[in-house]
């Protein structure tokens, strides 16, 4: 991620397949967001650098789903990370790979 002035904001998404939707798995400003950053950098989680979404996925309490409003975006988002990972979508397009949870990282500055 470039850097910029001000801090980083940070917020993890988790979503299991069958689920209702994607949960806010860890978020924070500072160095708590850089911490996190490096930790999903390690685990190759799909990091996604928007300060909207960043700044949306801040308001939900942890551990809860994200809003219905949230959904769309997420959910192309999510279809971007299963076409990387060869992940099938529900047409069985993408080449076939063991299904697992997918996880995103959203990113932003803020000056």
């Amino acid at each position: 991620m470039p850097e910029a002035r001000g801090h980083r904001v940070a917020a993890a998404l988790q979503y299991e397949r069958g689920k209702d939707a994607p949960r806010v798995t860890a978020k924070g400003h500072g160095a708590v967001a850089e911490e996190i950053i490096r930790r999903a950098r390690e685990a190759g989680v799909a990091l996604h650098e928007s300060p909207e979404l960043a700044a949306l996925l801040m308001e939900v309490n942890l551990d809860q789903p994200i809003p219905p409003q949230l959904y769309r975006v997420v959910a192309e988002l999510l279809a971007w990370i299963y076409r990387l990972e060869g992940i099938p979508d529900r047409h069985g397009t993408a080449p076939v790979k063991p299904a697992r949870e997918a996880l995103l990282l959203s990113v932003a500055h803020h000056e």
